[in-house]
């Protein structure tokens, strides 16, 4: 009776495995992990990347945050198959592992919760500012439309693509936003090059005063945070992968993580050093805003910004079904059925549409993210996972190299939130509720 009754929970869990998004599909290729990290990866940041180099060393920053993720994603690459016979599917499987089942969750999903609602709530606002300025360069004198309708536009679309099942179902969704960001990347990058050096270009701080430059240095830290927030999703995409004894799923993992890195460097340091070299002081929160001829391809270029992130909400709106998903199944006990997920992430799409409307301070808001909540799942938590389960000897390379990991992030999410929650402050003052 007792093993009849374990076979029962064996096959309700199976088929709960096989419904929900992040573990109902295994088939995907190397190239999926590639565009999908590059559509998690490359977005909004990369638009306001020229900024960190008017507030201090920007390509020290640049370069060694390359590093530093690459370092850490390829940990957590690694970390999903370490236990033989088992594959950590989710960033909270692997914290549960590491630190045990209540204090790997509590420490784990909080920051994972945040990090993806906040990137999907950053992406709204992208999205329909981006679509905005397509409407205004191709229509200068047409009657002025506000944020909110069009961050209302670009919800639409979310609306049907959120209730695609899983990750392999979104491939397309994500092939094509991947080739749109290097796509605009390299149209932001050429035609500044096009423009040339302005005539009246300052390559001085900003701020006047010394408090100054230290927040507006401070807000820059933030931007390149968000910049290499990947990491949030990077386990639940080596999901999809197939993986046995002889072929583990790491070793397509990496060839497409690889890939998608050497896109994301030909995406943000060219626009981060000729962004900066062309402008200099002078730029925009977004390189596109500060372009503005020819109009025919900045309005293009705002499309295809448009279209990526599309792609990269889906991305990180995926493991936030399955989150709420898994919970209303497994926890809340309901059955898992077309109507459920419709009504699940419908709602998700509504909350983040509505929250989008009412801050949209984008620089601000992509400064305040990045330190807070993406410095700690990108930059050190891998680090501190990866020294609880393996135990490196100290002094190690290994256990030198993840300590100093760990104080640099640490030290990004305590400094990197300070300038910007003073911008949104500043800003909120003379925002008017869905103007």
């Amino acid at each position: 009776m007792e093993i009849g009754d374990e076979r029962e929970k064996d096959a309700r869990e199976k088929a709960i495995d096989d419904w929900l998004p992040i573990t109902s599909s295994r088939n995907a290729k190397w190239w999926y992990s590639a565009f999908h990290n590059v559509t998690a990866m490359v977005g909004a940041g990369v638009l306001s990347l020229p900024t960190p180099w008017l507030e201090g060393p920007g390509v020290v920053i640049l370069v060694l945050s390359w590093i530093i993720t690459l370092y850490t994603l390829w940990q957590m690459v690694e970390m999903h198959e370490m236990v033989p016979g088992n594959r950590f599917d989710r960033y909270h499987e692997l914290g549960q592992y590491a630190f045990g089942e209540k204090h790997g969750l509590w420490i784990v999903v909080p920051q994972q919760v945040i990090v993806e609602v906040g990137v999907d709530i950053a992406y709204m606002i992208t999205g329909g500012k981006s679509l905005q300025k397509f409407h205004n360069t191709v229509c200068p004198d047409c009657k002025p439309i506000r944020t909110t309708c069009f961050i209302m536009i670009f919800a639409s679309v979310h609306f049907v693509l959120s209730h695609l099942p899983n990750f392999n179902s979104i491939s397309i969704v994500s092939f094509a936003a991947a080739v749109m960001s290097l796509t605009y990347s390299t149209i932001a990058w050429t035609t500044s090059v096009h423009k040339g050096v302005q005539r009246d270009v300052h390559y001085s701080y900003k701020a006047t005063t010394t408090s100054g430059r230290v927040f507006a240095f401070l807000s820059s830290l933030g931007d390149v945070a968000f910049a290499y927030a990947g990491h949030n999703v990077v386990l639940e995409i080596q999901a999809t992968i197939p993986s046995t004894p002889d072929k583990p799923s790491k070793a397509p993992m990496w060839k497409g993580v690889i890939f998608a890195y050497i896109v994301v460097a030909l995406c943000y340091f060219p626009i981060a050093v000729i962004g900066y070299w062309i402008f200099g002081n002078s730029i925009a929160d977004s390189i596109l805003i500060t372009l503005e001829k020819p109009r025919w391809l900045i309005a293009t270029a705002n499309m295809f910004v448009v279209i990526h992130v599309i792609g990269s909400y889906q991305i990180y709106a995926m493991p936030m079904f399955d989150m709420l998903e898994s919970l209303l199944v497994k926890k809340l006990k309901f059955a898992p059925s077309f109507k459920l997920r419709l009504i699940t992430r419908t709602l998700y799409v509504a909350f983040t549409m509505f929250i989008g409307m009412l801050i949209p301070f984008f620089g601000s808001l992509l400064g305040f993210l990045g330190g807070l909540v993406f410095a700690p799942t990108t930059y050190f938590l891998p680090c501190i996972m990866w020294l609880a389960v393996y135990k490196p000897r100290r002094f190690s390379l290994s256990w030198f190299a993840n300590w100093i990991c760990i104080i640099l992030g640490l030290a990004l999410m305590i400094l990197a939130p300070i300038d910007a929650l003073r911008q949104i402050i500043l800003s909120a003052k003379t925002y008017k509720l869905f103007s």
